[in-house]
């Protein structure tokens, strides 16, 4: 067991390439949706590990996993409140994953967090809704809030708080998306940055080649759940691809299955944790 550890160790200091952070401000990771942050099961696979061996502090958003932008906002800034009183620092930074970057912007610009928060990079956050989306919602509207209820039963049993899964669902629309993004504008002051995934094939990932198979009918390439032009917002880092077979699926993305996509070298990232250390160096030659 002691020996398989320090394998995993020894990769991810080979990622890592002896690069040691200095960091201004702490790290706050905020997951999506249908996960809690749970130590036996970490959301964010090998992230948090390898920012610490680098040096950060890290923490998490510790929101619901169904909960609506209002209520989830308001546990995340309790974290952070909590963070700044632990760490003496001024602000922190916020990474988030899919529509944790919904709840993130909702506490920056709704809860006034914005002097509490230096920058917000968002991992494949709908901001534009999905289209797909939109045309689920167009079911028999009973059908779609007993599903909503239902999920939102689910998750309350699993220890969700405020469950919300119909609000939700609506935020995922195009419509809900706009109504919320002019509700929400972005604050002065705040580094916001955007990053894209795409899944080569629908049947790259196991777990998600139906909805890959349907998103991209109607939306073109995508990681199984939303196309770029979805999760466009700020300062837009352009669409990361992998050099593997699979590409980069939504699971992918925070390193789900804990290993990197190839041994092989070519154009496009070969492990996941390469992005997240491209995150946080940016984070620091900024200032932050």
């Amino acid at each position: 067991m002691k020996k398989e550890k320090t394998k995993k160790q020894d990769k991810i200091d080979k990622i890592i390439g002896g690069v040691s952070l200095n960091l201004k401000y702490p790290i706050v990771l905020v997951h999506g949706m249908g996960f809690r942050d749970r130590k036996w099961q970490v959301y964010w696979g090998r992230v948090p590990k390898m920012y610490r061996m680098m040096g950060a502090e890290v923490y998490f958003g510790g929101q619901d996993s169904t909960g609506a932008p209002e209520t989830n906002a308001r546990q995340v800034g309790d974290t952070i409140d909590e963070v700044l009183i632990r760490t003496g620092a001024e602000k922190v930074n916020v990474i988030s994953h899919s529509k944790g970057g919904l709840d993130t912007r909702y506490l920056i610009s709704t809860l006034g967090y914005g002097d509490k928060i230096a920058s917000l990079t968002t991992l494949q956050t709908p901001h534009h809704g999905s289209k797909t989306v939109d045309w689920l919602m167009k079911f028999p509207r009973p059908l779609v809030r007993l599903a909503g209820f239902l999920t939102s039963a689910w998750y309350k049993i699993l220890g969700d708080k405020k469950p919300a899964a119909y609000r939700c669902f609506e935020l995922f629309t195009t419509q809900g998306a706009e109504k919320f993004n002019e509700e929400n504008p972005d604050v002065d002051g705040i580094y916001y940055q955007s990053y894209a995934f795409v899944m080569k094939r629908f049947t790259s990932d196991f777990f998600m080649w139906l909805t890959s198979l349907v998103v991209g009918w109607g939306e073109g390439e995508n990681d199984g759940l939303l196309p770029p032009s979805s999760v466009m917002w700020g300062d837009f880092k352009g669409i990361v691809r992998s050099n593997s077979a699979r590409g980069i699926s939504h699971a992918d993305e925070v390193d789900f299955r804990r290993r990197r996509f190839t041994k092989k070298s070519g154009d496009g990232v070969c492990d996941i944790l390469e992005i997240y250390k491209k995150i946080v160096i940016d984070l620091e030659e900024r200032g932050f």
